[in-house]
């Protein structure tokens, strides 16, 4: 029964991993981590310098609120070296904005992808060419015809 049960598994989980979905987000996945670097040189040696000389040069990355400054080590005085503790706001200001580009970015493929899609779309296709007529609808064509045309009806008159 466990043997079953793990096949079971398995074969659920090859299943699983040979969908296109898997693939598909795997591949995406691999360029997103191939597009980090990209977007963090893109942000911090453009975009971070230009708004750090339109703030005046200030340097988001290592803006912070201290509250409690570092102390360092004093064995004559017993005093343990300690950290700084401080809320660093720069940094987070830094990540919004690699959010915001690499989202811009993705907004902008997916528009070029959407656009491209349309215009596919949008070719006009040619319409299947019509099937040749069998010899029973020939043959109903024929008489339909005759009908429409008064033929049989004459003929009864006759």
């Amino acid at each position: 029964m466990a043997d079953e049960k793990k096949k079971g598994i398995v074969s659920e989980f090859k299943e699983f991993i040979a969908r296109g979905n898997v693939i598909d987000m795997a591949v995406g996945i691999i360029m997103g981590g191939a597009f980090t670097p990209i977007v963090n040189s893109l942000v911090n040696d453009i975009v971070m310098p230009c708004v750090g000389m339109i703030t005046g040069g200030i340097d988001f990355s290592d803006k912070r609120i201290i509250l409690k400054e570092a102390v360092a080590a004093n064995e004559e005085l017993g005093i343990a070296e300690a950290a700084e503790v401080a809320i660093r706001y720069g940094n987070l200001i830094q990540v919004v904005i690699n959010f915001l580009i690499i989202s811009l970015c993705v907004f902008f493929l997916i528009k070029a992808i959407n656009k491209f899609k349309k215009k596919e779309e949008a070719k006009p296709e040619e319409p299947p060419a019509e099937p040749e007529p069998t010899k029973e609808e020939l043959l109903l064509a024929e008489i339909r015809d005759l009908l429409r045309d008064g033929a049989v009806s004459e003929k009864k008159e006759e």
